[in-house]
This record gives structure tokens, sequence and C-alpha cells, in this order.
């Protein structure tokens, strides 16, 4: 056991069951109301908490990471699959079990060939817009819901709140009573005694008064009744037409997921100082997401909230999955006709509370003081999600931040290396608007790769350095230390560069180019006729003129 679960020990066993108990505790009503956001049924939730959470515990080199769905991806789920198939039917849940099977394939895949860097792309400007724009139109689900009134699932935000304005008038009092308490209990509880599970108290007290009160009779929406028996594994009976409909929003559900939970993964490692395996991981998750495809479940994710409360509650291994894998698992045998009175205004009231914290405000706050463009691609991927959709809102956002970082590389910082007359040939420093170099001598750092955007660039700049040099310039020198490559458009502007100072009778020279570079500069013919130095001084002492 020692090896299956790192970091598990006679004297931490009771403290990690304890830890898996509080995890129960809050995953079921979560899950619930996650599954109902996807547009699934409560037992599509709960399965998560079985077969995938063990093969993520088992396999995963992380001590504490959660592997749950969570409300983003059910979020994603709901929206994606909401236009291909009807909710409630078995083709739907098919396909959010496909769309499982997709991501784990993926994951797989991102691990094998090592791909967990393209989740930087990600930048966290666009999930702080994305998981808030999601988390805006889960909360006006949840709204709808603990107002007891009923809107299509299938429409669209804007549309979903003129909805929900023009039928007020059919709210229930009721419904709105058991969200008012709910939120009161929640809201308060949490400022009282964090660490307690309040979602499970206040599944509990509004099932009580479900029952007491037949509030089924009054209007109240309740669960109903959920089947029993444990996950039975099975192959998503699909067409290829509908599997390949099912891919984008895998793919995307994918790359959030990799971004989070290494990052989640990374953080908790290094506060509590353990290390892991990113690649391993990744392939955890992707073993994870297969599972919960073939157990009728949803896509899996690092649950940040679940693992914030595990790490609190002291817990560093996965027994707490292991723990509530296996009380899931005789809920679902045994206790399933206890979830059939749980009014959902009370369920809604839980999800509401569990994503407010994922709105962003803080971090959009913040990014307003750190850049506003950062804000502004963050903003954009929020309303893009309201506006076109999820898939929308993110390639609208990622497309926002290629443009930055290509904005960024177009004008990289260029430095002039000022030199004196004294014979020592001392460099003194950087000035990145100071001509006054050795007279007769630039030498010109730049600090990016040159490619087709700012190649450009670099010929002007060396153009002008010349012209305005106060000296009559004989030599030029590029000094390459902060240059990692060269395109062949780049290599195109070098070239143009180096005929401009040959018609001027200006000697072309490199300093401190790295060999990878070299190698590149070589291939593209643009050694010939340059010289090189391992450094800017021998450069110097070498162009002067006596």
């Amino acid at each position: 056991m020692k090896h299956l679960l790192p970091g598990l020990t006679r004297g931490n066993l009771a403290r990690e069951v304890m830890a898996g108990i509080t995890l129960l505790a809050i995953a079921v009503p979560l899950n619930i109301g996650y599954a109902q956001i996807a547009g699934l049924p409560p037992t599509a939730g709960l399965y998560a908490l079985v077969v995938p959470a063990v093969v993520f515990a088992v396999l995963a080199s992380s001590r504490q990471v959660v592997a749950a769905p969570d409300a983003a991806a059910a979020a994603l789920v709901g929206s994606s699959v909401a236009g291909l198939a009807a909710a409630g039917s078995q083709q739907y849940a098919a396909m959010a079990a496909a769309q499982a099977v997709v991501g784990g394939l993926l994951f797989f895949a991102f691990a094998f060939f090592k791909l967990g860097f393209l989740a930087d792309f990600l930048s966290k400007p666009i999930l702080i817009g994305f998981v808030g724009g999601l988390a805006l139109e889960i909360l006006l689900s949840q709204l709808a819901k603990m107002l007891g009134i009923k809107v299509g699932s299938r429409v669209e935000f804007f549309e979903k709140i003129v909805e929900i304005i023009t039928r007020l008038g059919e709210l229930s009092w009721w419904s709105v009573g058991v969200s008012l308490g709910a939120l009161a209990v929640l809201l308060l509880g949490r400022r009282v005694l964090p660490a307690a599970p309040w979602a499970l108290v206040v599944l509990v007290v509004a099932t009580i008064a479900s029952v007491a009160l037949a509030l089924r009779d009054k209007g109240v929406s309740v669960l109903g009744d959920v089947p029993a028996g444990a996950p039975v594994l099975r192959w998503p009976d699909l067409s290829l037409t509908e599997w390949i409909s099912i891919t984008p929003a895998a793919i995307a559900l994918t790359m959030i997921t990799v971004a989070e939970g290494l990052l989640v993964a990374r953080s908790y490692a290094d506060k509590n100082g353990y290390s892991v395996d990113a690649n391993r991981d990744l392939a955890a998750f992707g073993a994870a997401n297969v599972a919960a495809g073939l157990s009728s479940s949803f896509t899996v994710g690092s649950s940040t909230s679940r693992t914030a409360a595990v790490d609190q509650a002291g817990s560093r291994t996965q027994l707490p999955s292991l723990v509530m894998a296996t009380g899931a698992l005789l809920l679902l045998l045994f206790g399933t006709a206890l979830l059939a009175d749980i009014p959902s205004p009370a369920i809604g009231a839980i999800v509401a509370v569990a994503v407010l914290k994922l709105l962003g405000v803080a971090e959009f706050r913040e990014l307003w003081h750190q850049s506003r463009f950062e804000f502004a691609v963050g903003a954009s991927c929020f309303l893009g999600v309201l506006l076109v959709g999820p898939l929308g809102g993110i390639i609208i956002a990622f497309g926002l931040s290629v443009v930055n970082l290509l904005r960024r590389a177009a004008a990289p910082a260029i430095d002039i290396l000022e030199g004196t007359d004294d014979p020592s040939v001392s460099l003194t420093g950087l000035t990145p608007h100071n001509l006054e170099t050795v007279p007769g001598v630039i030498v010109l750092r730049f600090a990016a790769p040159i490619f087709f955007g700012n190649g450009s660039v670099l010929h002007q700049t060396v153009c002008d350095a010349v012209d305005a040099a106060p000296h009559p310039v004989h030599a030029f020198v590029l000094d390459l230390e902060g240059v990692s490559g060269i395109d062949i458009t780049g290599g195109d502007a070098v070239r143009k560069t180096q005929a401009w100072l040959r018609d001027r009778s200006v000697t072309f020279a490199y300093s401190r180019v790295r060999p990878e570079l070299r190698d590149s500069l070589e291939r593209l013919d643009l050694l010939e006729g340059a010289l090189e130095f391992d450094t800017n001084r021998a450069a110097v002492a070498a162009l002067r003129r006596p």
C-alpha cells in the first residue's frame, strides 16, 4: 500500500480516512449538481466518483489532486452536446460519455508526445475569462432553478435572461424559500465553521423538509428516482459522424484540463514538498476520462475546490479519493432512495455558491491593474462565452493571445552597447537609445527570435543606427545572445541588412552566437562574408581602427 499510495503511513491513516469522508460529503451534492448542469442524470455525476476516481488515484504522481467533474467542464459538456441531441435522451448521455473517451485519448497523446507545454498557450487571462463566463452562465441557470422557473436547455445566455424576466410571474415561492434557506446556511456556515460539509447539511435538512412539508405537492421540483446499482462498463454507441461532432469540444475540454490540472498538481507539490511527474499525471487524467466514458459518466478534470478541501483536512495521499469512491459506490448500491426527495432549488443553491468564486472578479481587477491588454483578452473570452458559446469564446481569446504574442515579438528590446575611446575597449552598459559607441563601431543587441514579424524592424533599426551614428561607421556587430532562433523570412531580412551595409563599405560581424542558432545561420547561408566573435569586447577590439 505504501508503494501504491506514496505518503501513506500508519501514523496518518486515520487522518486520511477522515479527509476521505469529508471529500465524500462535499463531492456527492456537487456532482449531482454538475451532472444537471451537463444535462445528465444524477447517476452520471455519482458514477464519476467511483471508477474514474480510483483509476486516477492509483496512476497519478500527484498525492493530492482530486479528479472529478467541475463546473466549467459540466457547462462545456452541456453547451456542446445540447445542440447535437435532446437533453435526457440515451443519445445525449452516450455523446457526453464519448466526449470523455475522446478527451482521455487526447490526454494519452499529450503524455506520450510530452505536449503538456501546449496548454501554456491558454494564458491566465484566457482561463480567467473562460471560466468566469461559464460560471456566470451556470449561475443564471441555477437562478432559474432556485426561483422554480423552467427555461429551455438550449436557450442562449441573453435569451435566458429575457425568458426568466418574462416568467417571473410563474416563480414558486416555496422554491424561493428553500433557496434562501439553503443560501443562508451555506454562506453563514462557511463563515462560522469553514471546514464543515455545509453542502451535505443543506441536502439532508432540505430533504427532510421536502418530505415533512410535502414540497413536491406544492410545486417544488425534486431530484426524483435515482436508479440503484454500480456503474456498468459499456462503449458509447455512436456513429462515426457523431464521434466527429463531439471532438472539437473534447479538444477544448482537454486543453483547459491540462492547463488547470498541471498547475494545481505542481502548486500543491511545491507547497507540501514532494515531486510530481507531469506526463504521468496527464496519462492518469487520460485513463480516468476513458474510465468515465466507459462507465456512463462525463469528462473529469482536476477539482480545485475539492483538492483544496483535502489539503485543508491535512491529507497528503490519494487515500481520500479511494474512500470517496467506496462511499459513492455504497450510496449507489443501497442509498439512492434517500436522494429522490432532494429539492432542486437546494441543489441550485449549492452549485451557485460553489461557482461564485469562479466569476474571477478579483482576478479581473488584478489584470486591469497589471495589463490593460491582458484584461481585454480575458474580458473578450468572458463575453465570447456568453455571446457565441464556450468554444467560440475560447477561439476568440486564443486568437487575441496569439496577436499579443506576435505584437510583443514584433517589437523586441533592441539595445546599443555603449563604448569609449579607451584602448581597453570596455563596454560600459546597455543604452537603448544612445548611439555613442566606440567610434566607427556599432554593437546592436536584438532580444528576440528573428522571424517574419520583426525582420523588417531589425533591418530598419540597423539602417537608422548607422545613419544616426555621430562618427562614420566602418563596422557593425549584431549581438545574438538574446536570439534563440531565426526563420526564412527573418533570414531574408538579415541578408538584406548585410547587403545594405556592404554597399556602404561597412564590415558585418556576429557576436555571441548560440550553437543551435549558428546551425540555422549556416543553413540559410548567412555566415558567408560575415565575421564571428565570442564576445562583444573581442569584436570591438578587432574591428576598431588604429
